[in-house]
């Protein structure tokens, strides 16, 4: 493809003369088969989701984040009520079958103007992790972005060395772009900051992947996936498809 060049010869990017900027994210709900993604409230979900984190062995879901682990449920409480701003704006994923919170995640770093915002501070509890619970929050979350608010660019960074956390960006259809190398400081540690995007030209592919993996079909009567999300993505990138 053949650069665009100005008036001075200089290459540029493509032209956007439609572009306005884009709403905040807001606290909606958003309803799949799984799961519900509603915003963050401490008196409806601490309890439930400090019980729901209180299930694994160890502390070391903590260990690549800003805060925990935490001491009890009151210290859990607390800091959930600290974290319910608009930026970054925190989510509850509501197990459709229990009724409870099972893990959080945020948008964060909103861009309005540009249209880019960021997946952010993803706790997900040992009910959540690696069940379609967690796939389809997150892919109604990318939904929400894409399709309702008409974002270019959805972003998801960790620690370089969050080696579980990359790889769900890559399962989910992100794609690497590099290290930011000394970019912050935490917990007493210096962190290189993974970064991943999917773009709105990207969305359509990825999202039909999510969606497809979703369905009732990929699934048998034990409620086990036929095809890996992997394998769904490859297929449909197969000719004639």
């Amino acid at each position: 493809m053949s650069a665009r060049l100005n008036e001075y010869g200089q290459p540029v990017g493509h032209p956007l003369p439609d572009w306005t900027a884009r709403p905040a994210p807001a606290r909606v709900c958003l309803e799949g088969r799984f799961c519900r993604v509603e915003p963050l409230d401490a008196d409806r979900h601490a309890d439930d989701l400090y019980a729901a984190f209180a299930l694994a062995a160890d502390g070391r879901d903590w260990t690549y984040m800003t805060a925990g682990p935490f001491d009890g449920p009151a210290d859990y409480r607390a800091y959930v009520t600290t974290t319910q701003a608009d930026d970054p704006l925190p989510y509850a994923v509501v197990d459709l079958r229990t009724g409870k919170a099972v893990g959080t995640l945020s948008l964060m770093r909103q861009d309005p103007s540009n249209g880019v915002v960021e997946v952010g501070s993803v706790s997900f509890s040992p009910l959540l992790k690696r069940t379609p619970v967690s796939t389809e929050a997150q892919f109604l979350l990318m939904s929400y972005v894409f399709d309702e608010l008409g974002y270019r660019r959805y972003e998801w960074k960790c620690d370089s060395l969050n080696a579980p956390s990359r790889e769900a960006a890559l399962r989910l259809g992100f794609t690497f772009e590099g290290v930011f190398r000394q970019a912050v400081v935490y917990k007493g540690r210096s962190r290189d900051t993974a970064w991943y995007s999917v773009v709105d030209s990207e969305w359509p592919h990825v999202g039909k992947a999510l969606r497809e993996w979703l369905s009732p079909d990929n699934f048998d009567g034990e409620g086990r996936q036929k095809r890996s999300l992997s394998v769904v993505r490859v297929s449909d990138e197969e000719p004639g498809r």
